[in-house]
């Protein structure tokens, strides 16, 4: 059998919707097993988001719930909360994302579960961490995109702030909690202890600012919106070429002139007011007008082919459909398809980081409510089939 980073490593999710669910699903793709914990038959909030849906599942909750068992516990119940406190010494990791003060109020916070499992790397995710004046309140990534600045520096330069068309912020801190829980899990290597890991979707965004946060601080101007360009590189820009738009970085000003070249007018390259970096940065409207009218003398693919020879950084903005039949990701394996019990054979996103030795796999597909309950319980705590069966009668399970 494969071995994998995290192939002796049990997770309970107890997180829905995208940031846990995220985290998890990337600790299950590194060979952790996970088994879900949902609330009966109702599950996880995303399973009920959509169109589109196959076989009864979203569509959304099928992109970051592979790799998964999934058992239904009702923490509603005391008996459903007990079951939790007898799976906690056999696992490794907890993941949750309740409302502030709900797992304590269960008597399933951090404190209260360490007694039964000192080994316990216990990670809450929420969205503006466990203290402070904003302790508490509801955490959404739109919210948080919005109060944390990323919305201030997207969208056009004279339009509206603009949110980004992907849930960046749960993502990241999905990511974040990744990071964060096998950190914690190799200090328990050497200690034997666990701890605590707190994240929030506030100061996951925050890291973001890293060097615009540093740009504002050296320089003492809050940054501003600059669309699709750069604001201390250029040109970084999207163009628009005669039949489509291209992306085009160009990071020094070596590459500069070969643009130049390419375009046919070497001339700006010695321009003065082009010559360096930071001149191209202060007469950046200029350059971008000469620009624009070049490209639109040629399509986007005779531009790419010019340029990325010359080694500059250039490329067509995709739609999703064409970066998901692009070769390069078809040969990377970043699109895998896997059987669903429900909607047969479905394709999912695949593993972005390739180990030689202890691979990252997509070994099942995402689990339909409650799939694994009876199995669970059977395989760590030794119930019997009427003893689930009592539980299921009682709507514990």
């Amino acid at each position: 059998m494969t071995k994998q980073p995290l192939d002796d490593i049990r997770v309970l999710d107890l997180s829905r919707v995208l940031a846990g669910p995220y985290c998890t699903m990337m600790l299950a793709d590194l060979g952790a097993e996970v088994i879900k914990v949902e609330q009966p038959g109702r599950g996880d909030e995303s399973r009920q988001w959509g169109p589109p849906f196959v076989g009864g599942e979203s569509a959304y909750f099928l992109g970051i719930n592979r790799n998964k068992q999934d058992i239904t516990l009702n923490l509603q119940h005391e008996r459903g909360r007990q079951l939790v406190r007898e799976l906690v010494p056999h696992a490794d990791v907890l993941v949750e994302n309740f409302k502030l003060g709900s797992m304590e109020e269960w008597g399933l916070g951090y404190e209260s579960l360490k007694a039964l499992n000192p080994r316990l790397v216990y990670c809450n995710i929420s969205g503006y961490g466990n203290d402070g004046p904003k302790a508490g309140l509801p955490g959404y990534d739109f919210i948080l995109e919005a109060e944390a600045g990323f919305m201030s520096l997207n969208g056009p330069v004279e339009g509206p702030p603009m949110r980004a068309p992907l849930a960046i912020i749960d993502l990241t801190t999905g990511m974040f909690a990744a990071t964060a829980i096998i950190a914690a899990l190799r200090v328990r290597d050497s200690t034997g202890i666990g701890q605590r890991v707190d994240l929030s979707l506030l100061e996951s965004q925050v890291a973001w600012l890293a060097t615009v946060a540093s740009n504002y601080w050296v320089g003492g101007k809050p940054p501003r919106r600059f669309g699709n360009g750069h604001g201390t590189v250029v040109p970084y820009e999207v163009f628009k070429a005669k039949d489509d738009f291209l992306a085009l970085g160009v990071g020094n000003d070596s590459q500069f002139r070969r643009v130049c070249q390419a375009l046919n007018r070497p001339e700006m390259a010695d321009d003065a007011r082009f010559a360096s970096n930071p001149k191209r940065v202060e007469n950046r409207p200029q350059l971008i007008e000469m620009m624009q009218a070049e490209f639109e003398t040629a399509d986007a693919d005779e531009w790419v082919s010019r340029l990325r020879p010359l080694g500059v950084p250039i490329g067509r903005i995709n739609s999703v459909d064409r970066v998901l039949n692009d070769p390069q990701v078809l040969h990377r394996q970043m699109v895998v398809e896997v059987e669903h019990p429900t909607a047969g054979p479905v394709r999912v996103v695949g593993v972005p980081y390739k180990f030689s030795e202890t691979p990252a796999l997509i070994k099942s597909a995402p689990p339909t409510l409650g799939q694994h309950t009876g199995a669970v319980l059977q395989r760590l705590l030794g119930y019997s089939a009427e003893d689930i069966e009592r539980l299921r009668a009682a709507d514990v399970i």
